[in-house]
């Protein structure tokens, strides 16, 4: 697969990661490698990683952070910095990011941030971070329960997608990254969409190819839009309510916290019912999409209660402007409708649909 190239940075395949890999610390001369992983890619990814990268005579240094999205905070970041500074990184120094979504996006930010920026590389070890959280150059953390309220947009040097890595993700993560790709079709490729959409048909041979593709049209939006001003709000499609819907249950002790695709899929359905009420949608549309996600992902169920503070959570949401809640909806597949207001009532017919389905 030929490489993708972005604004500022370019994304490599496969059998050209490490090759590109290696070329770039060559030509660059890092005065320090860093490396930053998680829990779980510490024990599944590092070695096969460590194993390919020639680093010369530079001095590699292994940072590890807790797993999970509720270890994407400034706190952890301010570990990170700690130990940087502690280990002499200079301005010189590259920091790769091994891992899933909250590792690339933390990542991100504390290379962008310390010494007021170094250069960083993402190696996204799983399906959604390799078709969403590593491409585009969103870099950030959540503050308290509150989604990627803190960041900056800074593209890395490369992303380096190596899909072998996803043999180590355990089948719910697999599922959660295929959100994103099914949220890519609806935006954007009609086609696309079908084709992801029959999995019983879905020659899982054609995987590399799909994520190919899925970075292309995610690149393809971003590079017409890198700062969010206009046609980069897509990407928000079901991620207004998904993200309230993804906050609430981390942040709610009683509830088991849903993976990000999980809560998408959730937000994609309700989206797309007020995408039916407001844009005309079509009813089959509106029913296809809402069979082929519940195909995939199980109903969360969601009380009254819980609606309720998923409600006010929405006044969070970063594409809000003067007060007023905006979404992202269909007026058909592939054809997104932007800065769409809605009213509470009509959010709250959309869960009862969601509850009755």
């Amino acid at each position: 697969m030929e490489s993708i190239k972005t604004s500022k940075s370019i994304v490599h395949f496969n059998s050209l990661v490490y090759e590109q890999l290696n070329l770039y610390i060559k030509q660059t001369n890092p005065s320090k490698i860093f490396i930053l992983v998680d829990t779980n890619t510490h024990d599944h990814c590092l070695p096969k990683f460590l194993s390919q990268m020639d680093s010369g005579d530079i001095i590699v240094e292994v940072m590890e952070m807790p797993y999970g999205e509720d270890n994407k905070t400034i706190d952890i970041c301010t570990g990170v910095w700690e130990a940087l500074a502690e280990y002499y990184a200079d301005r010189k120094s590259l920091l790769i990011n091994l891992g899933g979504g909250v590792v690339t996006d933390l990542g991100g930010f504390v290379a962008s941030t310390y010494m007021r920026g170094i250069d960083y590389i993402n190696v996204p070890t799983s399906l959604l971070a390799m078709v969403d959280a590593s491409v585009g150059g969103k870099t950030g953390v959540d503050l308290g329960h509150l989604k990627n309220l803190v960041g900056v947009i800074n593209e890395g040097s490369m992303v380096l997608v190596d899909t072998s890595f996803l043999e180590t993700l355990p089948q719910n993560h697999m599922v959660s990254g295929y959100a994103e790709m099914l949220k890519h079709g609806l935006i954007f490729d009609e086609a696309y969409y079908n084709k992801l959409s029959n999995l019983q048909n879905l020659d899982f041979s054609e995987l590399d190819s799909m994520i190919y593709e899925s970075i292309k049209i995610k690149n393809t939006i971003v590079a017409e839009d890198p700062t969010e001003k206009g046609l980069r709000k897509i990407l928000n499609y079901g991620h207004t309510l998904g993200h309230a819907i993804e906050s609430y249950f981390l942040d709610n002790g009683d509830k088991t916290p849903l993976l990000h695709g999980e809560a998408i899929a959730v937000g994609m359905i309700l989206e797309t019912y007020l995408s039916h009420k407001i844009c005309g949608l079509s009813q089959s549309k509106l029913s296809n999409i809402t069979n082929v996600i519940l195909a995939s992902f199980k109903k969360v169920r969601l009380s009254s209660r819980d609606i309720e503070v998923i409600m006010d959570l929405l006044k969070h949401d970063k594409k809000n402007s003067h007060g007023k809640i905006n979404f992202v909806l269909l007026e058909d597949i592939g054809k997104p409708v932007l800065d769409c207001e809605v009213s509470s009532n009509l959010i709250l017919e959309a869960f009862s649909y969601y509850d009755k389905i």
